[in-house]
């Protein structure tokens, strides 16, 4: 099992989070929520206001998201469904958990004890430069003031 960081469209309550539920595609339970250890920019970008963390580490926002836990099944799903490697790049980024709720073994435990866990992250060093200025945010909603709706692939 692998751990992941969602951010964007992925997050309980987002128009992609049917994909995190579907067993068929593989398994990925909920662990908890956190903030990334360093700050990054999380922009809405693009004609489908797709949300990006671009790969700017200082810069931006402590960004919020859920930690789950996932099968290799699953993982070759995100890697799919993000576009990995060319539109996102899954790294691994220091999460500082927020709210735990997994139950695992000792070095989990531990992990969650010290408040900070290295998850894979799908975030973005191939974005056009313009992107840079635009407004960043610390907490994605698809349905946020922002006004900047995500749209679904299925309505593209």
């Amino acid at each position: 099992m692998a751990r992941v960081f969602v951010y964007g469209t992925l997050k309980k309550g987002q128009p992609n989070y049917k994909h995190m539920v579907n067993t068929a595609k593989g398994l990925a339970k909920f662990q908890g929520r956190g903030r990334t250890v360093e700050k990054y920019p999380l922009v809405i970008a693009g004609k489908y206001n797709i949300p990006y963390m671009l790969n700017i580490p200082g810069t931006g926002h402590h960004i919020a998201g859920e930690i789950y836990s996932v099968d290799e099944q699953m993982l070759q799903f995100l890697d799919e469904f993000e576009g990995c490697p060319d539109m996102y790049q899954r790294t691994l980024m220091r999460i500082q958990v927020v709210e735990w709720e997994g139950k695992g073994g000792a070095g989990e435990a531990r992990a969650a004890a010290d408040g900070i866990l290295e998850c894979f992250v799908y975030s973005t060093a191939t974005y056009p430069p313009e992107w840079v200025g635009l407004p960043y945010y610390d907490n994605y909603d698809s349905s946020g003031k922002h006004g900047l709706s995500y749209v679904l692939r299925e309505s593209r």
